[in-house]
């Protein structure tokens, strides 16, 4: 991905952008905690975050306008332009010692940053092309993170070392921090020379005006909403994101007071530095939700995610240390990133490129929607007087609702990644010739058996979800059942084989994977077993691609039947190489099957 010509430049620019519109926020809330305490500071915090909210609601249909109908790369160029001059404002404001004037820019940086927020994540997929989407914007995250990581720690640290005790308010300390703003106009300058830089990478111009009365009605507002609520799966992904961020401002709203009245801590540096780990977690979540997310967009990791999250969040009122609140901050970040990188991916994936901008402005409008209402009902607790200990645990209960709606659409695909995240800790899997699996056609697969975890491995890598056969009396588990029939197993026993096959072919005439293991048993000695005749019996097969397959190096492993007296090492990872051949004939009988594979055996397998 990173070959790819302009990649390098759109990572900077995105830096740049999160960095000075962080420097400019870490400079106000600093100044803020210095001077007040109480309700107050969680107020006027909240307010700050408000002011950044706020543009993105206010410009959701000209951003998402703009993003469709013109280059996004020119779009991110004027904007950064547009960020130059607003960042010398905020310095004359630092030199003068206006407070309000300060707090006020920071709604015009935000309004630029809300323009161009549909261009810079619309350009991802034109830049990198569906190939690499969930690498995108795992890279995106982790850029913006460490953006933000960066500004957090480059900021507070110099504020702090500008700062002294004799400075009593928000005047006296933004004169003594004013050359500060020379960095903010320096990161916006070298932001705006790389993104002129950038591609076009518009395939076609849109030829689409905007009216302002019809904004002014809100008449582009509500067809923007009617195309987000087009495809339920994209505004599920919408809501899922809006409710991860709000409960995600509300604790960074709160914790700056949390920690000054209940841990004693009053030294920004910790402060930030604390809330700052969030975002080395993130980046290592979104590394690792791109890893697990090679073969397609990992959607299992979203209610992992939301499950992470919300444990954190009970958890944090409850811990006094410093060094486990620490290390709660960076578990939060990680599971964000589970939760973002595939929603974020996922999002862009389904939006059509004619809609794409409008589509992700919507996300930015709704998102912020959910947002600025939290923020607002934090204020108005805070102002009466809640204690934030019971922000946290309300916070908690919105975690649950999202945990609830996540695990509602993707509870299958979290059972597959909690079984890849477990399964790729002993093992590393290679597969060759997944060309040969069609992603729409009916398929059946043919496979060897020589572990308990086959079953796991050739799912791994498949979107669509496998319907295996298996055994009736393990399918009629009570524990397991719900699982197994959500999962679409297909239960099989001596008495009502026939009845299995008959589903089998059901299940192919609705265009599904089936996956059978003709041996009927795991080999004990790694030779091929009888190939059994029962799949011949199924009648749908005509109408599918019948894929033999050959998994390599799983025999003699924990998960097989067989353990030699040299067992592999336990720390070091096996190697396990899965074969997908080609189709074979529809009229195949078991005995040229065992052929097949036999020779697949003879040929790939690792000695």
């Amino acid at each position: 991905m990173y070959k790819i010509v302009g990649v390098l430049n759109y990572l900077v620019v995105i830096f740049l952008n999160a960095f000075t519109d962080l420097g400019h926020k870490i400079i106000i809330q600093n100044t803020i905690f210095k001077v007040y305490d109480g309700h107050t500071q969680v107020v006027l915090t909240a307010i700050v975050n408000a002011l950044i909210l706020l543009p993105f609601i206010l410009v959701f249909s000209p951003s998402g306008f703009l993003a469709d109908r013109f280059p996004k790369n020119k779009i991110m160029e004027y904007a950064s332009v547009l960020a130059i001059f607003i960042t010398l404002v905020i310095t004359y404001s630092y030199y003068n010692g206006y407070f309000v004037l300060a707090f006020a820019m920071t709604f015009l940086l935000a309004l630029q940053s809300a323009v161009y927020g549909p261009a810079k994540y619309g350009y991802i997929k034109e830049l990198v092309g569906e190939k690499y989407i969930s690498s995108g914007n795992a890279a995106i995250q982790g850029v913006t993170i460490v953006a933000i990581l960066g500004g957090i720690i480059v900021y507070t640290v110099l504020f702090e070392g500008m700062y002294s005790d004799t400075l009593v308010s928000e005047s006296d300390i933004l004169k003594t921090i004013a050359p500060l703003g020379w960095l903010l106009v320096i990161g916006s300058t070298i932001e705006w020379f790389f993104a002129s830089k950038l591609p076009n990478k518009m395939i076609e111009a849109s030829s689409r005006n905007f009216k302002l009365h019809r904004y002014l009605k809100g008449t582009y507002l509500r067809k923007n909403l009617k195309t987000i609520t087009r495809k339920k799966e994209i505004l599920d992904a919408i809501l899922a994101l809006s409710l991860f961020w709000s409960i995600s401002q509300v604790v960074l709203a709160i914790f700056p007071e949390y920690a000054k009245s209940e841990l004693g801590i009053t030294n920004t540096i910790f402060v930030q530095g604390t809330m700052a780990l969030a975002a080395i977690g993130i980046v290592i979540g979104s590394i690792i939700a791109a890893k697990l997310s090679k073969y397609f967009v990992n959607m299992g990791l979203v209610t992992l995610g939301a499950i992470g999250m919300t444990l954190i969040v009970v958890a944090v009122p409850f811990t006094h240390n410093v060094t486990f609140i620490a290390i709660m901050f960076t578990l939060f970040g990680l599971f964000s990133g589970f939760l973002m990188v595939p929603l974020n991916a996922k999002i862009q994936l389904l939006a059509s490129r004619v809609h794409l901008g409008t589509i992700l402005a919507g996300n930015n409008f709704i998102q912020n929607i959910f947002m600025f209402s939290f923020l607002t009902l934090t204020t108005l607790f805070a102002y009466y007087g809640m204690n934030t200990e019971l922000l946290f645990y309300m916070m908690a209960l919105v975690g649950l609702y999202l945990v609830y709606r996540t695990a509602s659409r993707y509870i299958v695909d979290t059972f597959w990644s909690i079984m890849q995240i477990l399964s790729l800790l002993r093992h590393k899997y290679n597969y060759i010739g997944l060309e040969n699996i069609s992603s729409e056609k009916p398929i059946l697969l043919l496979s060897n058996h020589v572990s308990w975890l086959d079953w796991v491995l050739l799912q791994l890598p498949l979107q669509r979800h496998i319907n295996y056969m298996m055994d009736r009396e393990i399918y009629n588990w009570k524990v397991f059942h719900p699982l197994f029939v959500k999962g679409e197993a297909i239960p099989l026993s001596p008495k009502a084989f026939k009845d299995a096959f008959r589903e089998s072919a059901k299940r192919l005439r609705e265009k599904k994977i089936v996956a059978i293991f003709p041996e009927g048993a795991i080999s004990k000695d790694g030779k091929l077993g009888k190939f059994h005749r029962g799949f011949e019996l199924i009648e749908q097969k005509s109408h599918a691609l019948v894929i033999p397959v050959f998994i390599d190096g799983m025999f003699g492993s924990l998960f097989s039947k067989y353990k030699p007296k040299n067992a592999q090492s336990r720390v070091k990872r096996r190697v396990v190489n899965v074969y997908f051949g080609e189709a074979v004939s529809s009229d195949i009988t078991a005995q040229e099957l065992e052929i097949i594979i036999q020779r697949m055996k003879e040929k790939y397998e690792v000695k």
